[in-house]
């Protein structure tokens, strides 16, 4: 779970529009994700979805210890999508 510190993060809040009949299909990459890699990078500290009411939308809020961690996350290919 995410907890707001008054220390420098890089927060990201990515905004994901999804056909309703996907938005489960979503949340269960982006959880698996975090969990089976994400989590385990350094510099990761957390990540939480969230799924709209009405299906459309999938909302990923996740924490980096900065952006030079984040960077080096999206240049590794074991976070890459398969």
């Amino acid at each position: 779970m995410t907890v707001i510190e008054k220390r420098p993060l890089l927060t990201l809040i990515n905004v994901f529009t999804v056909d309703p009949a996907h938005q489960n299909d979503l949340v269960t990459l982006l959880t698996d994700a975090t969990e089976k890699t994400m989590k385990h990078l350094p510099g990761f500290i957390s990540a939480n979805i969230h799924r709209s009411l009405d299906g459309g939308k999938v909302v990923n809020y996740a924490q980096w210890e900065s952006k030079a961690a984040f960077e080096a996350m999206r240049a590794n290919p074991d976070a890459m999508p398969t």
